[in-house]
């Protein structure tokens, strides 16, 4: 992989305007990916992974949405207050997205062909004829059955695994340089999420694409991620290389996210460990570390200061006293 990352967020933050007051969506977010790299982005709902996608293709809404600090560059290129022309050049060519939900991301409106030609005839000005051609291609790429026929098909009258490969499909007809799939697996049944993952995985390795996967299932990206990031009240608390981070985590919320997962050497009859607790209140977040209310190792310290990422190891970074002191 190269030095030089094809994707750079420094310090990111993306704020909301409510009637309760400031949601800090995103708080002091960092993180580069390189070529060909797969970074799983984890945590779980709520912890700011969407929005801090959203936000790097300009597709948060401002208002209520507001930038108060951050930047973004994409291969050198910066991104975050770029104007909504270089956005569109930027979307759907060289920064494609798979959406969480394709029955809502779709529009029940237009055929599966109108939606899948109109990026080719956007992006490389070519013909209805030729853009139809690419996208019954790209759609049995994708392992789209009878593509030739579905292509004329509206999303209603697919199943939630035909509409899934759609949005990839329409995700990778431009060849992009960067894929971020969020949550790709949400709305599949478990057969058909075992094909998604193996659908990205495979596309993935045949060309130099990098892929951010944002997902709440550590077991979704096991397989498929070279590093993980674990995000917590919009900020990154641990980050590592996938072997490192499922054999020695640091972070107690990545220790509890882990331990309440199901495994395989789990002996019979022995429950899983949840996290106690609920995610914090983005508007009203407690004072120092957000975790602390729902760690068993939490400390005073953890109350006065919010930790900043540490090295633990060689490429692995954790934001957490109590691991700085050795005790997780």
């Amino acid at each position: 992989m190269s030095a030089e990352p094809l994707l750079s967020v420094r310090d990111l933050c993306v704020h909301f305007r409510t009637d309760r007051g400031i949601v800090k969506a995103v708080d002091g977010l960092s993180f580069d990916v390189a070529p060909g790299e797969v970074l799983g982005l984890v945590g779980e709902s709520g912890s700011g992974k969407t929005v801090a996608n959203l936000a790097l293709l300009g597709l948060v809404p401002r208002p209520p949405a507001f930038y108060p600090r951050g930047e973004v560059r994409f291969a050198g290129q910066e991104l975050l207050h770029a104007s909504e022309r270089v956005l569109r050049s930027v979307r759907g060519r060289r920064i494609a997205m798979i959406f969480q939900d394709p029955m809502t991301s779709l529009n029940p409106y237009l055929s599966v062909e109108r939606q899948l030609t109109e990026v080719l005839e956007l992006h490389e000005r070519i013909s209805r004829q030729a853009a139809r051609i690419r996208a019954i291609d790209m759609l049995a790429k994708v392992g789209m059955p009878d593509p030739e026929r579905r292509i004329d098909a509206f999303p209603h009258e697919l199943s939630g695994g035909m509409r899934q490969r759609v949005m990839i499909a329409m995700a990778l007809l431009c060849n992009p340089e960067l894929l971020i799939a969020d949550e790709p697996t949400t709305a599949v049944d478990v057969t058909v999420q075992a094909q998604v993952l193996e659908l990205i995985r495979d596309l993935q390795r045949g060309s130099s694409m990098s892929v951010i996967l944002v997902t709440h299932d550590l077991g979704v990206v096991a397989g498929m991620a070279h590093r993980i990031a674990v995000m917590y009240a919009g900020r990154i608390v641990e980050t590592a290389s996938t072997d490192a981070l499922f054999t020695r985590p640091r972070h107690p919320y990545t220790q509890g996210l882990l331990a309440s997962i199901p495994r395989m050497d789990t002996p019979r009859g022995q429950s899983l460990s949840p996290i106690p607790g609920l995610p914090p209140d983005l508007s009203n977040l407690p004072s120092g570390c957000p975790f602390r209310p729902r760690c068993s190792k939490a400390f005073a310290d953890c109350e006065a200061a919010y930790p900043e990422l540490t090295a633990c190891g060689s490429d692995h970074l954790v934001r957490c006293f109590a691991a700085e002191r050795g005790e997780t």
